[in-house]
Formats: C-alpha cells, sequence, structure tokens
C-alpha cells in the first residue's frame, strides 16, 4: 500500500532547520506521528513529498519556508496593551498565548514586555525557517469512516472501528 489521499499514515520523523540543529525527533518520544493524508494535517510541502511513498520507506525532505509555515510577515508583530493579557502577573519573552486574531484563535509569541506594552509576534515560530524532515514511513492503512468525518486519525481501536466500516458500509 502506497499514501494517498485518505490513508491514514505512521511515520516517525527528525526535523531540523537549515544548520542541521535538531527542532523535533518522534523517537526521542517514543511516539510516532500518525495523520490522515490528504486532510491538511501536517505541512503541505511535506504532505506532498511523502505521496506514493510505501511502507518502509526512508526519505528526506528539504522544505523551503513557503512550503513549510511559510513566509515570516513583519506585520504580525505588534505592541499591544499589557490590559490585553488580563490579570496575567508574569509576562516575560518567549512566552506563548492564545490571542482571538480576526480568523479566529491565534498564538502569539511575546518578545518584548514594557510596564504598559507587551510586544507579540503572531507568526508561527518556524515560519521563514527552510526545514529538513528525515522521515521513515512505519505503516499506512485506510481510514476509517469516522476518521474521514473527524479528518484526522483517532485514537482506539481501530480494528473494530474498521469491522463496525464493514458492518455498516
Amino acid at each position: 500500500m502506497t499514501i494517498a489521499a485518505h490513508r491514514v499514515v505512521t511515520l516517525h520523523y527528525t526535523l531540523r532547520d537549515d544548520a542541521g540543529e535538531v527542532l523535533d525527533d518522534s523517537r526521542q518520544r517514543n511516539t510516532p506521528l500518525e495523520y490522515l493524508h490528504g486532510h491538511d494535517n501536517i505541512v503541505a510541502g511535506l504532505e506532498r513529498s511523502l505521496a506514493g511513498q510505501a511502507e518502509g520507506a526512508r526519505l528526506s525532505v528539504t522544505l523551503q519556508p513557503a512550503e513549510a509555515y511559510g513566509l515570516r510577515d513583519e506585520a504580525l508583530v505588534q505592541p499591544v496593551a499589557r490590559s490585553a493579557f488580563g490579570g496575567a502577573e508574569t509576562l516575560a519573552p518567549g512566552m506563548r498565548f492564545q490571542a482571538q486574531g480576526p480568523d479566529g484563535p491565534r498564538a502569539v509569541t511575546i518578545l518584548e514586555v514594557t510596564d504598559d506594552r507587551v510586544t507579540v509576534d503572531a507568526n508561527h515560530p518556524l515560519a521563514g525557517r527552510a526545514l529538513r524532515y528525515d522521515v521513515e514511513i512505519l505503516a499506512i492503512r485506510e481510514a476509517t469512516r469516522a476518521e474521514l468525518a473527524k479528518g484526522h486519525p483517532l485514537p482506539g481501536d481501530v480494528e473494530a472501528a474498521q469491522v463496525e466500516d464493514r458492518k455498516f458500509g
């Protein structure tokens, strides 16, 4: 079986920046990534690169910023009133918060704090960076109807869900 739309893929990956620094490693956490292909569960460039790959494949994929987390947008770096953080007593550079934006909730990172202002960055922390994924594909299977309806893999007994799919399909 190969990776295609509506299939659940289980893989291990190591993510590095363009300097080779490890940013994330699923093996170190002993937690493989499981995603539903074709449902925007992972960055677009990686998903395109995985299409057609088979179980057991190992590959290295380098993504430019536009294919990964996008280009940095300096308009997303803005000062806001400290009162926007409610009664938060401790605010420090590097802290991340959920903020309500015009397009819904968005994560922001604090860059600078003064007595009355907090400068935040709403860019993804990896925006503007070239990234390299080293991937090993562990398993590929058809998604269940429930997973297709939700748009992502569901935890639990996949075999039981597939039996239910066959029973009512």
